[in-house]
């Protein structure tokens, strides 16, 4: 669903959050009870996951209709609670809230229905579609967007519904949660990857940005390119130890792999054999064991014979 609001502190009238002045409509989903999860549509930026500060403004837009515009009193136990919150946005302790909220649209095809409704094969599949998002948006290189799709599957499957499940469901919970886990991983190594070559474009001797994107590369099993950038560096800090265990657990890995494909080839090929003994001929040694028996003045009168063609 997409939704603008405005929030005050009810006491003190302070506006701390408006996003019609901000001119940024927020996508958001209900999630299991009342919490919310939302980013931003215009900038595609990420703006937080399930809060419990946001409980208030779910049950209310929980209650409304698409083009409905509300108002909604909300107390601090549902809102930003006790300790209040001393970052963006500011809001004071044990504050009740007023939000001014209009429900713009809700997009059933992607959603369907509030999570809380939904069963657990929906849960799932609905999951699903959002890591299908994400692996689009990351085979085009857009790796914010794919990290809020990843995100976004995540939170369908929470540690309460994740407890909830047994047997094959568990499993085909597993097969869609964890896939995202690793591509957050893959899409922040990615993204690291892609940050540090503008440190470098300022200051292409800067040993962090080159430690970092060698173990980023490392990770990604991109070991050559990791392997230069940690001798780069290396070059320039030469005592530092982190850089010279990276060189040393590259050096390691090369040995395994070496090992391993010697012993891929091996079973491919076998042992090499043992050399046969030549087979004897025969009928040579049988003719030298003759000549031997035969009287050296014999062999002479034959050979004389043989010259003159007396045979």
């Amino acid at each position: 669903m997409t939704v603008n609001y405005r929030a005050w502190v009810k006491s003190t009238s302070h506006k701390f959050e408006d996003t019609w002045q901000e001119q940024r409509p927020i996508e958001l989903i209900l999630g299991k009870g009342t919490n919310l999860v939302r980013w931003d549509i215009t900038n595609s930026a990420y703006i937080t996951t399930e809060k419990a500060e946001l409980a208030g403004l779910g049950i209310g837009i929980a209650s409304m209709r698409s083009g409905e515009r509300a108002l909604f009193h909300v107390g601090w136990e549902l809102g930003y609670g006790k300790e209040g919150n001393f970052s963006f946005p500011n809001v004071p302790p044990m504050a009740d809230l007023v939000y001014e909220v209009e429900l713009i649209g809700y997009d059933e095809a992607k959603e369907g229905k509030a999570r809380s409704d939904m069963t657990v094969e929906e849960r799932i599949e609905a999951a699903e579609r959002r890591k299908v998002e994400g692996n689009d948006y990351f085979k085009e290189k857009k790796v914010e967007e794919a990290m809020q799709q990843y995100e976004m599957a995540i939170a369908y499957m929470g540690d309460d519904f994740m407890f909830q499940l047994f047997g094959k469901y568990r499993d085909m919970a597993l097969a869609v949660k964890n896939p995202c886990h690793l591509n957050m991983a893959a899409s922040a190594l990615e993204e690291a990857i892609g940050q540090c070559p503008i440190v470098l474009s300022e200051d292409e001797n800067n040993v962090k940005a080159l430690f970092r994107r060698g173990k980023a590369r490392a990770e990604l099993s991109q070991m050559d390119a990791a392997r230069e950038d940690f001798e780069k560096a290396r070059k320039y800090a030469p005592q530092d130890k982190a850089i010279v265990r990276e060189l040393h657990l590259l050096a390691a890995h090369d040995k395994a792999v070496y090992q391993k494909q010697k012993e891929i080839y091996k079973g491919i090929f076998g042992p090499r054999p043992e050399p046969k003994p030549m087979r004897s001929n025969w009928l040579v040694i049988f003719w030298q064991w003759l000549v031997a028996l035969t009287p050296i003045d014999h062999r002479k009168s034959t050979l004389d014979r043989v010259k003159h063609g007396a045979f």
